[in-house]
């Protein structure tokens, strides 16, 4: 299915993002309304999270806003009725926040998608759900490419909260028959993430030193990662809530070929046709929780779903600082 097909299938359809002001719900509300669709966004507006108004330039008159928390559930209920599709992407997504403040991962990323849920299933049984989950929850690879099958082990609080929340949709749908499935997300770079700190993406940062003229630091270098442009995963979200056949299930988003933290700086590098870096040792306190070397095997969705990342990750960079040379004062 072409992005254009995906986004008419929308049209007239009414939609809830939560976390819609953020990086990925902004952009797959851009592409919603521009199919056609009624769109609600909901955000907390947190500063220490990704939601920014300036993410909706352009669309602001084509979208509701809801600043609203999906913790609190006496709005939730509200907010859900009457809806087709709820992208369920609100999460506190920091590790190292996870770690200094493990109560309010929970609360975030487990209790309020159990309260959502259950929102779901008493006010809306019909709707149909896409979360936003996070290979975090995998925790050190056993073996690479990563697939579904491997063993779930995290290794900080917001790996094992976001695998309970995701286990809740999951249940949901097997038990209750709430169309529940899950994106596994991996690193995702592109225009809106969150660029004043590496709270979303330790991208973000080097994207922001870039432009502003300062080298950004590299912690060790030979770590292999896999990286999704924004768009891509736009794709994946509106493709896994248009296929009766997601649902019930996971899936890794990834891309193809890995590469390391040290070429990754080389190829923004020359994205931006400017710009230096310098090679750190990696910190102690994120060494306790980094996972080494990860990329997904991503095959599962490409073969049921048909996706699979159309974004050179040399272009997705490009694209990226070409944003930011315009708009990064609106994101500090």
């Amino acid at each position: 299915m072409t992005s254009e097909h995906l986004e008419t299938h929308f049209r007239g359809r009414r939609v809830l993002i939560t976390g819609g002001l953020g990086f990925i719900g902004s952009n797959l509300a851009r592409r919603l309304v521009g199919g056609g669709a009624e769109v609600t966004l909901v955000d907390s507006l947190n500063p220490d999270y990704g939601g920014n108004l300036a993410n909706l330039a352009g669309i602001e008159d084509r979208v509701r806003v809801n600043i609203s928390d999906v913790r609190d559930h006496h709005s939730m209920k509200v907010l859900i009725q009457g809806q087709d599709y709820l992208f369920n992407l609100a999460g506190q997504t920091s590790h190292m926040d996870s770690m200094r403040d493990p109560e309010t991962d929970l609360e975030i990323n487990c209790r309020a998608q159990l309260s959502i849920l259950e929102a779901c299933r008493h006010y809306n049984p019909d709707i149909r759900i896409v979360f936003a989950s996070t290979r975090q929850m995998y925790g050190k690879p056993d073996y690479l490419p990563v697939d579904e099958k491997h063993l779930l082990r995290p290794v900080d609080v917001n790996g094992i909260n976001k695998m309970a929340g995701e286990w809740y949709h999951i249940l949901y749908n097997n038990v209750y028959g709430i169309r529940a499935c899950a994106l596994r997300l991996t690193n995702t770079i592109g225009p809106c993430m969150r660029v004043k700190d590496a709270r979303q993406t330790f991208l973000g940062i080097w994207v922001r030193l870039l432009v502003e003229g300062k080298p950004f630091e590299v912690w060790g270098g030979e770590q292999l990662r896999d990286f999704n442009y924004v768009e891509d995963a736009v794709d994946a979200f509106l493709l896994a809530a248009t296929h009766d056949d997601a649902y019930g299930h996971a899936f890794n988003l990834g891309a193809e070929p890995p590469i390391s933290l040290l070429d990754t700086a080389k190829l923004l590098v020359e994205a931006a046709g400017e710009g230096e870096y310098v090679i750190k040792q990696f910190p102690a306190d994120r060494k306790k929780i980094d996972i080494g070397d990860y990329y997904s095997d991503f095959s599962l969705i490409r073969d049921r779903l048909g996706w699979e990342p159309r974004t050179t990750l040399l272009d997705a960079l490009r694209q990226t600082v070409d944003y930011y040379r315009q708009h990064l004062a609106e994101y500090l």
